[in-house]
């Protein structure tokens, strides 16, 4: 029971972690303009996201201008698409095998089974975690360094955004989630490899005495 509910709980961690990272792959904030120098007077707040960037104006007005061209981006950027593009799909598919896996469902059909569903399921969302904690390092990387570069104009800087705060815990609840789903099915296959069921073995003469016993009853 204990485990069930143990999964149940890294089932709902995982789906946390499914819609943060689809949040976040779609936000547009994934760095703001950075309030410093003369640019705290500044009444437009500035956002660049994976897909598109948006400005903020005093006025309320909203406007956002996507990003059609790929081969113009920086690499990093590229490389957070596709990363969490592919996190959003791995999770998903986590949530749809784990489901089949979880011992409080009744699908699945035999323990084994259901065992072998589960701990695929934690390993997508092992490696969801992973690709969802690569880019928004790399991101979040690529910040500071243009921040603390001094060549760069005050104007020109910019800060992590809440998008990438919305990855980087995305991606901790799929980590949890994938670890308490692959252990919980380790642990029990490794108790049927450390205790393995007990075979006799009998000698031949045991087998021959135990012939000879059943003759002699049926003469």
């Amino acid at each position: 029971m204990a485990s069930a509910s143990l999964q149940f709980f890294a089932f709902i961690l995982a789906l946390f972690g499914v819609f943060g990272d689809i949040t976040a792959t779609l936000l547009p904030n994934w760095k703001v303009n950075a309030d410093v120098g003369s640019n705290i007077i500044t009444a437009i707040t500035q956002m660049q996201g994976l897909w598109m960037d948006c400005t903020w104006y005093s006025t309320g007005m909203f406007s956002c201008t996507l990003k059609y061209s790929v081969l113009s981006l920086p690499i990093y950027i590229q490389a957070a698409r596709t990363t969490m593009v592919l996190s959003c799909i791995l999770s998903a598919f986590g949530i749809c095998i784990t489901t089949v896996g979880m011992k409080c469902t009744k699908l699945g059909g035999d323990t084994d089974s259901k065992s072998h569903a589960c701990f695929a399921g934690g390993v997508c969302f092992l490696l969801a975690g992973i690709f969802g904690l690569v880019p928004t390092s790399w991101y979040t990387r690529e910040i500071i360094s243009n921040f603390l570069d001094q060549t760069v104009p005050e104007s020109s800087k910019h800060e992590p955004g809440g998008a990438i705060y919305t990855g980087f815990i995305s991606a901790g609840f799929l980590l949890t989630a994938g670890v308490i789903f692959c252990t919980s099915c380790f642990k029990k296959q490794r108790g049927a490899w450390i205790y393995p069921p007990k075979q006799h073995h009998f000698s031949s003469t045991e087998q021959e005495s135990n012939t000879g016993y059943n003759l002699k009853d049926y003469v």
